[in-house]
């Protein structure tokens, strides 16, 4: 009986042991496991930054490490989920809200001197007496005339909250006068040029979606329609989109009720899908949008709702292809992410984002590449994908994957660079020549307001024999007669154009007088006869 219960005793003692030794194994293993770092969370990164934070042989650049991480982590996402630190951030909400602080001027960089091309009418600067024509030497006691001073130093010392003062220095005539000025609001306008291009057809030119664009589109229209226009041509070239809200508004404006403008979704944003109310004010306006390949995002929505909907024509070419929705995450120390939360789809199901690879070059070199591979010399080399295909509202093909092909292509034109040409645009001698009028006869200049006034002083000015010689003299480009005769109808219009922008006619001038030799416009006013 002993001997039997001993037996039992030793028994029940090895299964206990057994157990022990399996719970132990099996903590262990669960042990080792912890140690090691999930593939579904984030603490690999954070284990990383405290062993070099408790390790390294040197002092830590803490926020330097930071953002270098941040950047390099959204970097294998998509090419517009960025990282913005306070000073870029601050710059982008700026370009886009329709108003930042400053003085109040736009100017341009001919010859190593910024040259005043408008003071904002009510901002500061006119507020003190600077003038179109002036040129900047110095803000406050830093010089920044001829010592090849980069633009964008000059804008950011110019700018600053508002009620801060700073002194500009201006050269005008032979006088330096410097100016104090008291920063304040300055708007930012998203329309550069709106006028009635010919008979009842307008011209309006929106240069990006801001927080002001539909405002002042609707503005712009409106009074186009009240001069007799009864068909736009809007031009989206070169627009590189903004706030998508502004997008939808201004295509309302133009479709019926229950169109599809656009729909969203993503993986963590359902469906959504945004149409007209039919309280649009140019419903039954005719319509061509003029789109490049640098017209992006907040653009193709609307050119993209315009051609699915067969609401107007589409002229240019091929667009940039961004059919990606950015969401902005803001941090406490005024940085901030923008974050890629959903696709959107044109109304005919397109989605035209075109291809990319994660933190690849293929999508940074696309516009270089269509230039290179000849897109946009021929639409024979355009490179769709013909594999998705979709249909607009009367049943016309389209397709997606990679921007919004036009109804109607416009190559680039090659026909008119000479090598003058060529040679006069690597120096800048026509913005330069243009100034160099401008300061010949700014009293008379600045007093033009009418276009008649305007083509008189210019057929006064004898181009054709003033600017070859100017730009012999000036910048030793020689240009014989026969060359000449080939480079004037396409360069003097231009000309015209630069130098007509210093009178009170502003932008509007620049783009009436080059127009006529802009072959896209051609091509779409053309249709239209």
């Amino acid at each position: 009986m002993n001997k039997t219960l001993s037996q039992i005793l030793q028994l029940l003692l090895g299964i206990v042991i057994g157990v022990l030794i399996t719970l132990i194994a099996v903590r262990y293993r669960e042990s080792r496991h912890m140690n090691r770092i999930s593939k579904v969370d984030w603490a690999k990164l954070n284990l990383i930054l405290g062993i070099v934070q408790k390790n390294y042989v040197d002092t830590l650049d803490y926020e330097g490490m930071t953002e270098a991480a941040v950047d390099a982590a959204l970097s294998k996402l998509d090419p517009h989920s960025v990282y913005l630190p306070p000073v870029q951030l601050t710059a982008s909400e700026e370009e886009l809200a329709g108003k930042f602080d400053g003085i109040g001027i736009q100017f341009n960089v001919p010859n190593d001197t910024a040259i005043v091309l408008e003071v904002i009418p009510g901002g500061p600067s006119e507020k003190v007496g600077l003038m179109t024509g002036d040129r900047l030497l110095k803000v406050d006691d830093t010089v920044i005339a001829g010592v090849k001073f980069p633009q964008d130093s000059m804008v950011r010392r110019l700018k600053g909250p508002s009620g801060t003062k700073v002194t500009v220095t201006v050269k005008r005539g032979k006088e330096e006068i410097p100016f104090e000025i008291t920063r304040g609001k300055i708007p930012v306008h998203s329309v550069d040029a709106a006028f009635i291009v010919q008979d009842t057809v307008g011209y309006m030119r929106v240069a990006k979606f801001s927080r002001t664009t539909f405002k002042e589109c609707r503005e712009a229209v409106q009074k186009l329609k009240e001069e007799g226009m009864k068909h736009l041509v809007m031009d989206l070239r070169d627009n590189t989109g903004g706030y998508m809200d502004q997008a939808l508004l201004l295509t309302n404006d133009y479709l019926s009720r229950g169109d599809t403008i656009v729909y969203m979704e993503g993986l963590h944003r359902a469906k959504e899908v945004y149409r007209a109310d039919g309280k649009g004010l140019f419903q039954d306006m005719g319509l061509t949008v003029l789109i490049s390949e640098n017209s992006a995002s907040a653009s193709e929505i609307f050119a993209g709702a315009i051609q699915d909907n067969d609401r107007g024509t589409l002229v240019g070419r091929r667009s940039f292809g961004k059919g990606l929705v950015q969401e902005p995450f803001l941090f406490t120390d005024d940085s901030g992410i923008r974050l890629t939360v959903a696709r959107y789809y044109t109304p005919s199901g397109r989605c035209i984002q075109k291809p990319y690879t994660s933190g690849g070059k293929d999508y940074a070199y696309d516009i270089y590449n269509r230039y290179a591979d000849g897109e946009v010399f021929s639409a024979d080399s355009v490179r769709l994908d013909t594999t998705d295909v979709h249909k607009t509202r009367s049943g016309r093909i389209v397709y997606g994957g990679g921007g919004i092909m036009p109804d109607v292509f416009v190559p680039v034109d090659t026909t008119r660079a000479t090598a003058f040409y060529v040679a006069c645009n690597k120096k800048a001698t026509q913005m330069r020549y243009a100034s160099y009028v401008f300061d010949k006869h700014r009293g008379t200049l600045m007093g033009i307001d009418s276009y008649e006034a305007m083509d008189g002083f210019l057929g006064k000015l004898n181009l054709k024999v003033d600017f070859p010689a100017f730009a012999s003299r000036q910048d030793a480009i020689p240009c014989t007669e026969a060359e000449w005769d080939q480079t004037a109808p396409y360069l003097l219009p231009q000309l015209k154009a630069l130098i007509a922008r210093y009178s009170k006619l502003g932008e509007n001038a620049f783009y009436k007088y080059y127009l006529p030799v802009d072959n896209t416009v051609e091509q779409a006013l053309s249709r239209l006869q």
